[in-house]
């Protein structure tokens, strides 16, 4: 919590700076030989308790301006009453963390799914409508449990943290700016595209350990045996894999796998785009979603409980809603990319994915493809153009979770807020 505290604040003798009869703080039981009544201008209730606030010489507290009170009076009706500021805080903490669990808990089942479709070359299903892949998904977790569309969700938290950590690292031993301020120029775009680009690099071999954690399968099914269960790895593993595959240590790969240094410019390529993309429409969105709230009538006196709501509302929504237009947009248009991005980096790596035809089989991923320009071109002559949007179903289902969990919160703080 914010202190409210200002920064001349001395003690019960504070008074203001400004103030020409101020003579100093408190002196042991001595309070500058100022009278009880005297005090009762100057005092009002601690300056650390939201919604008070910190009086100057000749000001009165609110209660007394209205009507003078009983003694213990404000304090029942504070405690009848939260304070907005409380409000505000509760409703865009509330806001947030049911925004952060949709986006990294409840839409990883559709993230595994479409990984797992954007790698699978030669599935006849493509699954462009969210209906086939509820149903495989459906079918997966039937056979395998729960936790088969939730793997590898430990290690996406660890490459995001890995992204953040090195992206601080860097901007603070280096000129290159972390956040462009509102008075840019193209040097500072490009030293901070070159920060997010470098950000890229380190955090690559990570995200490709990350990426064979949430396709691979949790059952091995032989011929004339039994389902095998594979251990599931942990958390840390994802580092370990990653510092493994930049010194050529750890699982044994095979002669297909591609060195780092081959999936640098398309990994690179995505992230700016991605990071262009996204920050581009989400100021686009929230410039226009701020302006009609702007410049919409408002019909409610301006005391109102109706308008504190909307006022709350108004506070964090846009902000969600723009983030939320801005990484649809952003997954949308480059699909296809990162289709091409994720083959390149499962290549070689001996994974064995589920079968997104049935979701009851294991399939082996054994590609061959040279580069960058040697997948797109094999895409498009073996699978076709609609071909890079394999499990395209997947992030439609994906963000209409979203939109609905950012609806129903939305509905749920509306009645809470006018209730308090």
């Amino acid at each position: 919590m914010t202190s409210r505290r200002p920064d001349s604040f001395e003690g019960l003798g504070y008074r203001g700076r400004e103030d020409p009869s101020f003579s100093g703080g408190y002196s042991g039981r001595s309070f500058n030989n100022s009278s009880s009544s005297d005090l009762q201008h100057w005092v009002s209730t601690p300056p650390d308790i939201p919604g008070s606030r910190n009086l100057h010489f000749g000001d009165r507290t609110p209660q007394f301006e209205a009507a003078p009170a009983q003694p213990g009076a404000a304090d029942e009706a504070q405690s009848a009453a939260p304070p907005s500021e409380q409000l505000n805080r509760f409703a865009g903490f509330g806001i947030g963390l049911a925004s952060l669990f949709t986006e990294n808990v409840l839409a990883h089942p559709c993230i595994v799914f479409r990984r797992q479709c954007q790698v699978n070359y030669h599935a006849r299903c493509y699954h462009l409508s969210p209906l086939t892949a509820i149903s495989v998904m459906y079918n997966v977790t039937k056979t395998q449990g729960p936790k088969a569309l939730w793997k590898g969700m430990g290690s996406t938290f660890v490459v995001q943290g890995v992204t953040l950590g090195t992206e601080g690292i860097i901007s603070e031993c280096t000129p290159l700016p972390r956040e462009l301020s509102h008075k840019w120029n193209p040097k500072q775009v490009l030293g901070h595209l070159v920060l997010k680009g470098l950000t890229y690099v380190v955090a690559m071999p990570f995200y490709s350990a990350s990426l064979i954690e949430t396709v691979q399968c949790l059952f091995l099914v032989f011929p004339h045996q039994s389902e095998i269960i594979r251990d599931n790895p942990g958390i840390l593993d994802c580092v370990k894999e990653g510092l493994g595959r930049v010194m050529g240590m750890g699982v044994p790969h095979s002669k297909r796998l591609l060195p780092l240094w081959n999936l640098v410019f398309p990994t690179v390529l995505h992230g700016i785009l991605h990071y262009l993309i996204s920050s581009s429409v989400q100021r686009l969105v929230l410039y226009l979603l701020r302006r009609r709230n702007n410049g919409s009538p408002k019909h409610s006196p301006p005391d109102s409980g109706a308008d504190t709501v909307q006022s709350m509302l108004d506070a964090y929504f846009p902000e969600l809603m723009a983030s939320f237009a801005a990484s649809l947009c952003a997954d949308v248009l480059l699909f296809p990319l990162e289709t091409v991005l994720h083959r390149l980096h499962i290549q070689g790596t001996r994974t064995i994915i589920d079968n997104t035809d049935l979701g009851f089989e294991v399939l082996p991923i054994n590609t061959q493809y040279e580069g960058m320009r040697d997948c797109i071109n094999a895409i498009r002559r073996e699978e076709g153009t609609v071909g890079f949007y394999k499990g395209f179903g997947s992030i439609v289902v994906q963000y209409s979770l979203h939109a609905a969990v950012l609806q129903i919160t939305k509905m749920i703080y509306s009645t809470l807020l006018r209730n308090a």
